[in-house]
């Protein structure tokens, strides 16, 4: 397997803040098949719409060097842990993905999964960051569910590390964002990449939810990275100044 599974962009600060995202790219690597029809993979079960942009121009344009993954979610969903069973996903949103019934889970855990994991783990170690920021995005509406209301624009999801969360959701809150408190999804039952990469390791972090219809321009996805950057800061700050 020689097909890049992620990507890092800009420099990332020893102590400083950095960026990863799980879902940035609909990327299907070369010899699978999914069986999918025409679109799908353009669709929120594809990547997560706009995220990848956001940190890009994080990382470009604020200083805060960013790891993307490489990979569809079809292929191979980063944000589980490498046991669970919608690692590899059949159905997603009532959507069926039949290329991956009876898939080789142990070729995919070891050609993508591992990998970016292990590289995601010796790039903290390396740099040792003040704050993580794993950015992610959602849809207004589900498929499956559309009466169900998505009103927030943005999420701060936590599992038992809170700190940075807290701090996080008053700030957009005072900047006038409607801010979920682990909404639109928990963080106690999904934030699989932050458990293991900055809760296990007493790491801050802001695992961040931005609905996708505010970053599907890049015009949008500029404003959000400005809106994140400026909030990040602060929020490294009061955590620092917290654990003082």
């Amino acid at each position: 397997m020689s097909e890049p599974v992620f990507r890092f962009i800009g420099e990332a600060r020893p102590g400083g803040i950095v960026a990863v995202c799980d879902h940035a790219s609909n990327r299907v690597p070369e010899g699978i098949e999914l069986g999918i029809p025409a679109g799908t993979l353009d669709k929120h079960v594809g990547y997560d719409i706009g995220a990848g942009g956001v940190c890009e121009r994080l990382a470009r344009r604020h200083g805060i060097g960013a790891m993307l993954c490489d990979v569809s979610r079809l292929v191979i969903d980063m944000h589980r842990e490498e046991d669970h069973e919608a690692l590899i996903p059949v159905n997603t949103d009532g959507i069926l993905v039949p290329g991956n019934i009876g898939a080789n889970r142990d070729a995919r855990v070891k050609d993508y999964y591992q990998p970016y994991h292990a590289a995601m783990a010796e790039w903290l170690d390396e740099v040792d960051p003040g704050l993580i920021l794993s950015i992610h995005s959602f849809t207004a509406k589900l498929e499956s569910d559309p009466a169900q209301e998505r009103p927030w624009e943005i999420g701060l999801l936590y599992n038992n590390d809170e700190r940075a969360a807290q701090h996080a959701i008053r700030l957009f809150s005072e900047l006038g964002v409607t801010v979920g408190d682990n909404e639109p999804y928990s963080g106690r039952q999904l934030n699989a990449t932050m458990n293991r990469h900055a809760e296990e390791k007493g790491r801050p972090y802001c695992a961040i939810e931005i609905r996708n219809d505010l970053i599907a321009t890049e015009t949008g996805q500029a404003r959000w990275a400005a809106i994140i950057a400026d909030v990040a800061g602060r929020v490294q700050l009061a955590v620092e100044t917290f654990d003082q």
